[in-house]
């Protein structure tokens, strides 16, 4: 099954993610990245890779490993 991986680094909590993810997999992790951003993180047991994520985010944050 595929996998989601986040680059926090790029993370720039707009939110995209987290409000249009159709299994409410993405959130808010609370870690603040080191440009002062709320990264997201992934509920792997309710992610299935629909690629949601990856068509809305405006940075590039997201990644689909097979």
């Amino acid at each position: 099954m595929s996998k989601i991986k986040i680059n926090t680094v790029r993370c720039k909590g707009c939110g995209y993610c987290v409000n249009d993810c159709p299994r409410k997999a993405l959130s808010f992790s609370g870690n603040i990245n080191d440009k002062g951003y709320d990264t997201v993180q992934v509920d792997d047991s309710l992610c299935v890779a629909c690629g949601t994520c990856y068509r809305v985010c405006p940075d590039s944050v997201f990644e689909i490993l097979e």
